[in-house]
Parts: C-alpha cells; sequence; structure tokens
C-alpha cells in the first residue's frame, strides 16, 4: 500500500483555550496530506483548476484518538482508499512520534467547474484517472 507522509508542527494558533489542537484544524492537516501525495503522484492541482475542474469534498469524517498539543510534531499519513472513476476516497492517520491521535477519510468528486456538473475522470482526466488506478491497485496488494 503507497502511504505519504507529511510533517507539520503544531502552532499556538491552532489550540484552544485548554491547549490542545482545535478539532476543525485536523481537517486542514488533511488537505496538506491530500496536496502533497498529489505533487508527490505529479498532478497539478492549479492546472486542473485552469483546464475547468474542481473536487470538492462532499463526505468528511474525522475520529479523534488522543489530544495534539501546541509544540508537537505531526506526521499525516495518506493515501488512496477507494477510486470508482468519479470519486476518490482518502484515508488519513496522524501520528505524533509512534502516538496514533486521529484518524479520517474525505471523499472527493470531480466537476465541472462552470456548472458543477460531475465527469468521469477516464474521459476527462486520464492522468488523474490512471493515477487513482494505479494507487488503489497498490492497495489492493
Amino acid at each position: 500500500m503507497r502511504v505519504f507522509e507529511t510533517k507539520v508542527d503544531v502552532r499556538y494558533a491552532e489550540t484552544d483555550q485548554m491547549g490542545v489542537v482545535y478539532h476543525a484544524n485536523y481537517l486542514i492537516w488533511f488537505e496538506l496530506g491530500r496536496s502533497a501525495l498529489l505533487e508527490t503522484m505529479g498532478l497539478d492541482y492549479v492546472q486542473l483548476e485552469k483546464e475547468g475542474y474542481v473536487s470538492p469534498v462532499i463526505k468528511i469524517d474525522v475520529s479523534y484518538k488522543s489530544p495534539v498539543r501546541y509544540g508537537d510534531e505531526v506526521t499525516i499519513k495518506t493515501r488512496v482508499k477507494a477510486y470508482d472513476g468519479l470519486r476518490v476516497t482518502y484515508a488519513y492517520e496522524i501520528f505524533v512520534g509512534d502516538r496514533f491521535c486521529a484518524t479520517g477519510s474525505s471523499v472527493h468528486v470531480c466537476v465541472r467547474t462552470k456548472d458543477s456538473r460531475p465527469v468521469s475522470m477516464g474521459r476527462n482526466l486520464p492522468r488523474w484517472h490512471e493515477v487513482y488506478e494505479s494507487l488503489v491497485q497498490i492497495g489492493k496488494d
């Protein structure tokens, strides 16, 4: 299974009054992990937008296991969990060292910018389709 790792230092502004990372910041970390995965695989989201497509989140889940605090360095582990030609599901795990802190997933669909209609990646974005297919295949091995 191909897992992509991204490291982030927790900033003070990401914490709440209790000194714990505010729950919504995990979603930002998921986005950082997803962006790193795309970049590593040679996929350019800026170019995708220039071509008239975007990939909005249609579902997101987070489960918190252990608190993360200011000064911690988190490791975001990201992988493609599922892909069906239209939707892609990313899975995330957040660690501080070897301490498991959170897990989550996000589901995205590719749509045309001009009318927000979903598109088949195989027909409209063959390079993206090829990459997602390869990552899902690696997950099955």
